[in-house]
């Protein structure tokens, strides 16, 4: 199962794209709202999540994706159950994916010590140890980034390409007419 955390705030594209990617791909995602199942996006959107903080499996976690937006990245960040979620992750070589703002999380935790990584611009400083790259999605052993919401559908198809096989997400990306 894969772990998408939303914090008021929160892209909405940036979460929702990879969401829809995913579960076309076939893959089982659910949603978990930080501070209450019902999440306001950065554009005023509300998004009912499919769990609360509070009700996070322990066990069968595939990966951990967490969108940007402000100010959604910074209300992750200072959440005890997404800093659980990312400390377990990546102890135990679980899948973690963070878009636009949200790699500066995973910078400041140090998990980008000696990695490719990219991120919205202007946050480049907080990609601590990392070597940036100014490409749209950057993978990079368990970790997946990407710079920002035009990057979505790429974002969730780079996920899905690490979770099922990189010819299942082609496919996938051909038959959406992605191009």
């Amino acid at each position: 199962m894969v772990l998408v955390f939303l914090a008021e705030g929160f892209e909405e594209c940036e979460a929702l794209a990879p969401v829809d990617i995913l579960r076309r791909g076939g893959v089982t995602v659910q949603t978990v709202g930080i501070d209450g199942k019902t999440v306001k996006g950065s554009h005023g959107i509300p998004v009912v999540c499919d769990l609360a903080e509070e009700e996070i499996p322990q066990a069968g976690v595939q990966a951990v994706v967490l969108p940007g937006g402000m100010p959604g990245t910074v209300n992750l960040e200072n959440s005890g159950a997404v800093q659980a979620a990312l400390d377990a992750a990546y102890r135990n070589g679980v899948l973690i994916g963070a878009i636009c703002a949200a790699p500066s999380i995973l910078g400041h935790k140090g998990f980008l010590k000696d990695r490719r990584a990219t991120c919205y611009p202007g946050f480049e400083k907080d990609l601590i140890g990392a070597r940036f790259e100014d490409s749209p999605v950057v993978t990079d052993g368990q970790i997946i980034t990407a710079y920002g919401a035009g990057a979505a559908f790429d974002f969730g198809l780079a996920l899905l390409a690490a979770l099922r096989t990189p010819l299942e997400a082609e496919t996938l990306k051909k038959n959406m007419k992605i191009k």
